[in-house]
């Protein structure tokens, strides 16, 4: 008896050290209870928890993680409206499209002048510090991308009274980690002190060779903030993805563009790959069955016009079609009247075609 309490202790220890115990089982096996039934180590492992995106609300202010309502947390415009400060065609009776959410300040110093501090909503490169407020319509702003997330989604942050002194492009950061100090900074318009605020972007860019579509357009200005221009980056409203992440459900970024409702389903006999692919890689739906002659794409666009998912064509889908040529295969009529401030779609001779806003998306896409 003490013999079967010795082996069966000295048995624990080894298997504990990845050997065999004193009934020769082989290393690395453990018996089951039933006769013959023999578990590899390895299944006895528990599964790795399903990986979490870490994001982080961008200022001191918690109230969204409280579920609180909205005017909690949100700026709005002079208009005193509160839905102004949101994201989507809000301003202007829907007719202004706003890329972002305004972030309101919880402190402020004796002058009334924000304090609150800003930071990385989730870990990322800098890509972008504008110091120079009248550079741009955000003043100082700083973008991120992050890289290790799918896809590798760009965060702005515009607006800022100062860029933190460590935050400088090529530098890669921790979710949290500060950015700067909110404040009112802007380009060729004035924000005043009582309407301080963070602007907020969560998108992706649509083009690595924005610089020549910017050079084509002649908009008489230089391009000061090469491919991280605002005019190449395209938001979507930032506050599912904090919602997700509030209940616990946020472990892919590609889950919530899948879900991204449709609003145009556009067809482009172009069979050139854009680098808006590549980048992006998961938002093509039928990477796993490759179109060997591919001669154009099928792209659904949300109701601001981001290009959210692709499939690539062959052939037969686009018989007798000229190259280059794009028709609008679907609308959703009601996602698009939500948003008067983007023109996707417009009315032709034999029904819709390419608004003004769409087609320069492509342009970007496309190169032209």
């Amino acid at each position: 008896m003490r013999f079967k309490w010795i082996c069966r202790t000295a048995a624990l220890a080894l298997l504990a050290l990845g050997w065999g115990g004193c009934g020769g089982e082989a290393p690395g096996d453990v018996q089951g209870g039933k006769t013959g039934n023999t578990i590899r180590r390895e299944e006895l492992k528990s599964p790795p928890p399903p990986r979490k995106v870490e994001l982080v609300w961008p200022t001191p202010n918690e109230a969204f993680w409280r579920g609180e309502p909205v005017e909690v947390f949100i700026q709005p415009t002079a208009s005193g409206l509160v839905r102004s400060g949101l994201f989507g065609s809000v301003r202007s009776g829907g007719r202004q499209f706003h890329e972002g959410i305004d972030l309101l300040p919880l402190q402020r110093d004796r002058k009334g002048e924000a304090l609150d501090p800003v930071r990385a909503a989730m870990a990322g490169v800098v890509r972008r510090a504008s110091r120079k407020a009248g550079a741009s319509s955000f003043g100082r702003y700083v973008v991120l991308e992050h890289t290790e997330e799918s896809p590798s989604v760009y965060t702005l942050y515009a607006h800022l009274e100062e860029v933190a002194a460590g935050v400088v492009e090529g530098k890669t950061l921790a979710a949290g980690e500060a950015l700067g100090k909110m404040g009112r900074s802007a380009g060729g318009y004035t924000i005043p002190k009582d309407r301080a605020h963070l602007h907020f972007e969560i998108g992706l860019r649509v083009t690595d060779r924005f610089q020549a579509w910017y050079s084509k357009r002649g908009f008489g200005s230089v391009n000061e903030h090469g491919l991280w221009n605002g005019m190449n980056l395209m938001g979507v409203d930032p506050l599912p993805f904090f919602a997700k992440a509030r209940d616990g459900g946020l472990s892919s970024l590609d889950e919530l563009f899948l879900a991204m409702p449709v609003a145009v389903l556009a067809r482009v006999a172009r069979p050139e790959e854009p680098d808006f692919i590549r980048r992006y890689p998961t938002l093509l739906i039928n990477k796993d069955e490759p179109v060997v002659n591919r001669i154009g794409w099928e792209i659904a666009f949300d109701a601001s016009g981001v290009p959210i998912r692709w499939r690539s064509l062959d052939a037969a889908p686009l018989a007798g079609w000229k190259r280059g040529e794009v028709r609008i295969m679907e609308t959703n009529t009601e996602l698009l009247a939500q948003n008067r401030g983007r023109e996707l779609v417009k009315k032709g001779k034999n029904g819709p075609v390419p608004g003004d806003d769409l087609k320069t998306v492509l342009e970007q896409l496309f190169g032209g």
